[in-house]
């Protein structure tokens, strides 16, 4: 375990203190250990077929260039020893379990960004437990001796200072940004480092002459916001190591989906059909596990040519069943021109999410049946696995061989 601390002094007693922690490969590195034949080995996690996408690697697989999200025959031709499995979100979900109990044991406060993933607030946790450098190499060994898993933190007085020290020194880090140092530690590292500045923003800043995080931090206040609009006041004062957003609990995602790339493209209404009825299923599962009903439904296209186009419809009330959002999807998909040419992807994805059911003043009966009918389903499959209960209709799926993706904020294996 490498531990990094920029020069200074530890926070004093009444400073905030942020622990960002998120695991290493986390998908990957659960593969490695159910199977210890693949420790030590580059491990790839997604569809091994033409159009499948890498959703993990390994470090093993790394020094190759191979990243997540990269097409997988591009992945296999970098490094063509690699080991491709299959993604298996239960087993995920349940390893995830685990790393967010120790989480708590520490803190009330833990704010999950993804299955692999946490801010943790242990500002009021100090007498307790020690300070947050003692906290992070506390949770570091419990994840590692109950899982036998590593995870890498950052520990600073802010949510975006913590971030980006979690990732500086990976695998099994532990990097301390000591209060006041915070814009020092930030100066020299690249924009591609900075939170919200994608390819387009880095092309304007660059142009401008901007190379690093410190260069951004010394822009004055007419210029940034020439160059980024209104985003930029807000940039400059994370480029000097300011931050004031609270660790928020409990807030629900802002979006739930998945989608499928198919081996071959789709060509009719009727072949599009079964996978978007597959996908209707997964999310209407997500939506009972997480306790959460949604009101907008968003179905999402992919043409062979790689155009992309989404529909979405705001439903009368709140839902969380397979039959309400696959009816939804089904007259979305109407709405889409020329499936004839071919379509390679579809997504289904929920949002506008509430935790009440939204119960009606004169109840409906059918309504009552499909969300049971969901809850129970759900329950089945988490239980048996996908094949312990479907629908007649996808047995014969054509998106058998395809390749699934959740989304959301992020993909939680892009680090």
């Amino acid at each position: 375990m490498a531990i990094k601390a920029s020069c200074g002094t530890v926070a004093k007693e009444h400073m905030r203190t942020v622990i960002h922690f998120d695991m290493d490969a986390f998908f990957a590195s659960v593969e490695q250990l159910d199977d210890p034949e693949l420790r030590g080995r580059p491990v790839l996690v997604g569809a091994r077929s033409r159009r499948g996408v890498v959703t993990a690697a390994s470090y093993e697989a790394r020094p190759t260039g191979v990243r997540s999200a990269m097409s997988m025959v591009e992945a296999l031709r970098r490094c063509p020893e690699a080991i491709v499995v299959p993604p298996r979100r239960s087993r995920y979900l349940e390893v995830s379990a685990v790393v967010f109990e120790v989480f708590r044991r520490y803190t009330p406060l833990v704010e999950g960004l993804s299955i692999d993933e946490a801010f943790l607030d242990v500002s009021g946790s100090r007498s307790l437990f020690g300070d947050g450098p003692t906290i992070a190499r506390a949770i570091k060994d419990e994840v590692k001796g109950e899982l036998g898993l590593t995870g890498s933190a950052g520990v600073a007085s802010n949510k975006f200072v913590a971030k980006i020290a979690s990732d500086f020194d990976k695998p099994d880090g532990l990097t301390i940004v000591p209060d006041g140092t915070e814009a020092a530690f930030l100066a020299p590292m690249p924009l591609e480092r900075m939170w919200r500045v994608g390819p387009k923003a880095r092309v304007t800043l660059r142009d401008a002459g901007l190379r690093t995080i410190g260069d951004l931090a010394r822009l004055d206040l007419a210029t940034i916001e020439q160059l980024l609009g209104s985003w930029g006041p807000v940039a400059r004062e994370l480029a000097r190591g300011h931050d004031e957003r609270p660790v928020v609990v409990g807030l629900p995602p802002k979006s739930l989906g998945t989608e499928s790339t198919f081996e071959r493209d789709l060509r009719t209404r009727e072949a599009l059909l079964k996978p978007i009825l597959s996908q209707s299923m997964q999310v209407a599962d997500r939506l009972v596990d997480k306790g959460l009903w949604a009101q907008v439904i968003t179905l999402k296209i992919k043409y062979g040519d790689h155009r992309i186009r989404t529909r979405q419809t705001r439903l009368p009330r709140p839902i969380a069943d397979t039959d309400t959002i696959f009816a939804a999807t089904s007259e979305l998909l109407g709405r889409f021109d020329n499936l004839q040419s071919g379509v390679r992807l579809t997504g289904v994805s929920v949002s506008s999410f509430s935790r009440d059911r939204d119960d009606e003043l004169f109840p409906d009966a059918d309504r009552a049946r499909r969300e049971r009918l969901a809850s129970t389903t759900q329950a089945l499959r988490e239980r048996y696995g996908k094949a312990g209960l479907t629908r007649a209709s996808l047995l014969s799926s054509p998106t058998e061989n395809s390749h699934n993706q959740s989304i959301g904020r992020r993909n939680p294996e892009s680090r």
